[in-house]
């Protein structure tokens, strides 16, 4: 098999070389030229060198898988492209050419090789039935020219708006949004992903929109692609989520699976990788309390990331996967111990402060931080229904998750 090309921006910066045991990503010396020796433009993890250690290839290895998505959605992935679920390297030579961030991975000598990217309008109609097709063409891959690959486990598709009508990406046209389609199995989940969205946007801890629209019968959540420009033709913006950064797979980005990730590493990778420490320790404060007080206990490492914005330096980037699911039935942990805690129920005030603190910010500062943060919370779910089809006891339970918290009480549960 050939090399695969790496390119960031449009520039090659590296090759992965190698079938899926041993492969590695070598870096290109004309990416070393554009982005500098020891450049952390590919990742804050993995600077450019000419000679990378080969002690790290394990982590280099877990980096790109990290650009796959995970359970059900990479197995479909891989059936359709008849690879096994382990084949990195086929897996992004099939679907590498729409990723998360700014990459994009393919075969030069692959039949069909360059491609000319090309968007394909759809219908309402065509939008529908892409939606309601989702598990037989995950992300909106229908047919080879489906380049597409997203991280996460929830059915989704993947399309491009433009001029105010929806296309099929193909053939490694960016994608700019996010669909997914009303699930029976879990039916206030993408309203209840809606309302967690409206709440971080305002706390300023995310700008991109998210709406509730349907496609003919298709209730839908629609997500515009933070890592995305809104430019005619949309461009890409790089990033990479706190698993990659971290060195982790699959579900190791919980921190009950493996004991390899929790707050506080992901704090240190924070304050060793980023410019402004203090300033995405504040953040990532705020992050923190906003997953407690509304209940989202699914805040692990993937729904973590940082954002590489051209001509910038990087940083955390917006808040996203904010889904309120301590109202419904399962372990009622999170998926990141605060101050040693997993009980969602348990968590206090007092918890948060003392995560921050134990970071290193000061204590009136992650005072300051916390409890500000649980009012503009509680203020605006006083004030904001949430949208159809969320459930709608959410603004009322959040409400009292915060007046508790505020209380210098448990956050509690749904019945307390």
């Amino acid at each position: 098999m050939s090399d695969l090309r790496v390119e960031l921006d449009g520039a090659l910066i590296g090759t992965l070389r190698g079938e899926w045991r041993t492969f590695d990503f070598h870096p290109a010396r004309e990416g070393i030229e554009r982005f500098g020796l020891e450049s952390t433009a590919l990742s804050v993890a993995i600077p450019l060198t000419l000679a990378p250690r080969r002690s790290e290839r394990e982590r280099r290895q877990a980096w790109f898988a990290g650009l796959l998505p995970e359970g059900r959605m990479l197995s479909r992935l891989a059936a359709e492209a008849d690879l096994p679920v382990h084949d990195t390297v086929g897996l992004l030579r099939r679907y590498g050419r729409d990723l998360a961030g700014a990459l994009q991975i393919w075969d030069p000598e692959a039949p069909g090789e360059p491609r000319t990217p090309r968007l394909e309008p759809l219908s309402v109609h065509g939008v529908a039935d892409l939606l309601r097709t989702v598990q037989d063409s995950p992300l909106g891959n229908a047919d080879a020219h489906g380049r597409t690959s997203l991280g996460g486990v929830q059915d989704k598709i993947v399309l491009t708006l433009q001029d105010g009508n929806w296309h099929r990406a193909l053939d490694g046209y960016p994608s700019t949004h996010l669909l997914k389609p009303h699930s029976s199995l879990l039916p206030t989940l993408i309203g209840d992903e809606a309302y967690g969205s409206l709440i971080a946007q305002h706390l300023g801890l995310a700008e991109h929109r998210t709406w509730i629209e349907s496609f003919e019968d298709v209730t839908t959540l629609v997500i515009e692609r933070y890592d995305r420009t809104q430019d005619t033709p949309p461009g890409r913006v790089h990033q990479e989520d706190l698993s990659q950064v971290l060195g982790v797979v699959g579900d190791q980005k919980y921190q009950r699976i493996g004991g390899r990730v929790s707050c506080t590493r992901v704090a240190q990778a924070l304050v060793a990788r980023l410019p402004d420490a203090e300033e995405s320790l504040r953040w990532l404060t705020r992050m923190v309390t906003l997953s407690v007080a509304v209940g989202n206990l699914d805040m692990h490492t993937k729904n973590l990331s940082i954002l590489h914005p051209p001509g910038s330096q990087p940083r955390l980037a917006p808040a996203y996967d904010v889904v309120p699911m301590a109202h419904r039935a399962g372990d009622g942990e999170m998926a990141l111990a605060v101050a040693g805690e997993y009980r969602h129920a348990a968590l206090t005030c007092e918890h948060l402060v003392a995560e921050a603190r134990s970071w290193g910010l000061g204590a009136n500062d992650a005072q300051g931080l916390v409890t500000g943060t649980v009012e503009e919370i509680r203020d605006y779910a006083r004030a904001h229904d949430a949208p159809p089809p969320a459930d709608p006891r959410l603004p009322h339970i959040i409400t009292a998750f915060c007046d508790r918290l505020l209380a210098g009480q448990e956050v509690g549960s749904v019945q307390d």
